[in-house]
């Protein structure tokens, strides 16, 4: 049995639903924990998976004992949680509705939503509603406030929140919390409409029939959406999911894809290592979109491309590494003392100092992106060609000099190897956009830079006595971005040199079927602890179905895939002893690896029912983790 009431659920005990502009988390529990209106980054309406005494929170379940089930209704992210206790059973289902333009302009709705549907499935239950709103990172200052039909209201400096409901609301004596018990009987539905406006009169949308059909508009938007997946291979049901959380993920005015939508859930219980996801990270880029354009959602790519090349107009010629939906990059990272963090995981972070750091991997990252762009038939207008070439002249400028790395640790900069590969991918891919005739690059100058950075890299990034690629220039250590190389042409899979990286990064860093980020000990300017990345892990399975190993490739996918929680949603990071889920949840970047890795595994096996079939190739050892 669970009691609703609990504390703090694990990150695996959540969902998320959203309309591609904002997002809420929702527990097994049915306690709405987490919401930001207008915008992924705007301040929380709702933070009790922060601080779950004072963060605030929008609770539906049944009173006393329960046990619940769950799922997403099929190709859709309209949750469905089906609440069993003593006296019967009812259904629970959430969306942020979401509907066709053609919609739109037909009916008139709400700018922001939360719709909440309760329907009586067995028996007679009595359900409880605890709605407890805390605005502006619970700093605000309102009251609550009945209005009739038009429900109860919340207002603020910022804007007004209004629930109205087809169950009797009471406002605590306090003004700042409201709730419902009400008992409902099989085949009866009752209806919440959460709703947010910045600029009054506010839209308040109409409960009974006309929510069943702002349901129902999304459920076909959802399907339709889903339904324009290419994907045929293996494990599309897992894609799929993956493919419909990214879209959760895609802020739709600009295009931009953000990492998580959840800020400082840690990556280790009680840790400090609590960062704010909820904004885009240029080094995300290539892969995204690599993962959008095989999928067919050209759309997506498209869009997320344009907000990437305009984003970085804003601090053209040199790149910064993160921005927020809109393009500004600088995000001031501070912390919120009013929150005690996700079990006493303090401090609970806003912003992110990432914005100041030099990553140098994402010239490449958005060279490649615009490549891909170029090979699916696109073309650019003279102010993008020439932001293209003037980020070449930034990596031939800056190429050799130290960076903070893919993993922005907080420590000193160093010559990662990771990095000087991604500044010959960004030269690489001017040169090869050049002279197919989408950009006008000094390509002599290119070429000449493009192969200075190949010979540093491999005269000091390759340790022959390790027989393995170096997490930095004339190190010993390994690092899991080293995964990455053959996704980018640098170097084949199954070259030696290659297999034998993978080996050790496999032996030093992995974890049964999971891979760390870089050993244990490894100072980063904080303090140590933290889970396996999940994107890392797949970077394995797909080094492996490069390398030929396929069926090893197709075991590994198979167990990191069932460490998703019960609705197919993965965070950052994983616990190898627990499986616990650690880290911002759901992870965009982890599902694009899920997503990637797929399609690698679906490809490599076209290409040996094309060769006649044919056994795997051995895969690169593993053997036992060694210290040097």
């Amino acid at each position: 049995m669970i009691d609703c009431r609990g504390p703090y659920p694990s990150i695996a005990e959540y969902a998320i639903i959203g309309d591609c502009r904002s997002a809420a988390l929702i527990s097994r529990g049915g306690s709405l924990d987490w919401l930001c209106w207008p915008r992924f980054d705007s301040p929380s309406l709702f933070a009790a998976l922060l601080d779950a005494r004072a963060g605030g929170r929008f609770r539906v379940c049944p009173a006393g004992e329960f046990d619940s089930s769950r799922r997403y209704l099929p190709d859709t992210n309209v949750l469905e949680t089906v609440f069993h206790c003593a006296e019967g059973a009812f259904a629970l289902r959430d969306c942020m509705p979401v509907s066709s333009e053609e919609d739109k302009r037909v009916s008139l709705t709400p700018d922001h939503e939360v719709l909440r549907e309760i329907e009586c499935i067995e028996g007679q239950v009595r359900v409880e509603v605890a709605y407890q709103p805390r605005p502006d990172y619970a700093t605000a200052r309102f009251s609550l406030r009945r209005r009739g039909a038009l429900g109860v209201w919340c207002t603020w400096r910022r804007g007004a929140l209004v629930l109205a409901s087809d169950l009797p609301m009471d406002v605590e004596a306090d003004g700042h919390s409201a709730s419902a018990s009400v008992v409902i009987s099989s085949g009866e539905r009752r209806y919440l409409s959460l709703t947010y406006e910045e600029e009054l009169p506010a839209v308040i949308p109409t409960l009974g029939d006309a929510a069943r059909a702002r349901i129902d508009r999304s459920v076909r938007w959802w399907r339709e959406w889903a339904g324009r997946c290419q994907y045929d291979g293996s494990y599309r049901e897992e894609v799929v999911r993956s493919a419909l959380a990214l879209k959760l993920l895609a802020y739709a005015p600009s295009g931009a894809v953000i990492a998580a939508p959840t800020t400082s859930l840690p990556e280790w219980p009680g840790s400090e290592r609590n960062w704010d996801y909820r904004y885009c990270w240029l080094r995300d880029a290539s892969l995204t979109l690599r993962s959008l354009f095989a999928l067919g959602h050209r759309d997506e790519a498209q869009a997320f491309l344009s907000w990437i090349l305009q984003a970085t107009r804003l601090t053209w010629p040199e790149l910064q590494v993160v921005y927020d939906v809109y393009g500004e990059a600088k995000l001031a990272e501070r912390s919120l003392p009013q929150f005690e963090g996700y079990k006493q995981s303090a401090p609970v972070r806003i912003g992110n100092a990432a914005h100041d750091q030099l990553q140098l991997d994402v010239y490449g990252e958005v060279a490649d992106a615009a490549a891909q762009f170029t090979e699916q038939g696109g073309k650019f207008d003279r102010d993008t060609r020439k932001l293209l070439s003037g980020l070449g002249e930034t990596v031939c400028r800056r190429w050799s000099e130290p960076d903070d790395g893919i993993w922005e640790p907080r420590a000193p900069r160093a010559h990662h190897t990771h990095s000087k590969v991604l500044c010959w991918v960004a030269l690489d891919r001017l040169i090869q956009m050049c002279q197919a005739g989408h950009l006008d690059v000094p390509v002599e100058h290119f070429r000449e830079v493009r192969e200075e950075i190949r010979a540093t890299i491999e005269a000091h990034g390759y340790n022959a006595e390790l027989e393995s690629f170096v997490s930095v220039l004339d190190g010993r250590e390994v690092d899991a971005s080293l995964l990455a190389l053959p996704f980018y042409g640098y170097l084949d899979a199954a070259d030696p040199r290659m297999r034998s990286t993978i080996a050790r990064v496999r032996r030093i860093l992995g974890r049964d079927d999971l891979i760390y980020r870089y050993p244990s000990g490894t100072d980063d300017g904080l303090p140590p602890g933290e889970g396996a990345f999940g994107i890392c892990s797949f970077w394995a399975v797909e080094c492996l179905a490069l390398a030929g190993a396929v069926a090893e490739a197709h075991e590994l996918f198979e167990r990191l895939s069932a460490r998703a929680n019960d609705v197919g949603l993965l965070s950052e990071e994983i616990d190898p002893k627990t499986g616990m889920l650690l880290g911002n949840f759901p992870q965009a970047f982890t599902h694009v690896g899920l997503i990637n890795a797929a399609i690698t595994l679906a490809e490599r096996e076209r290409e040996r029912e094309r060769e006649g079939g044919g056994g795997d190739a051995p895969a690169p050892p593993v053997g036992q983790e060694v210290s040097e």
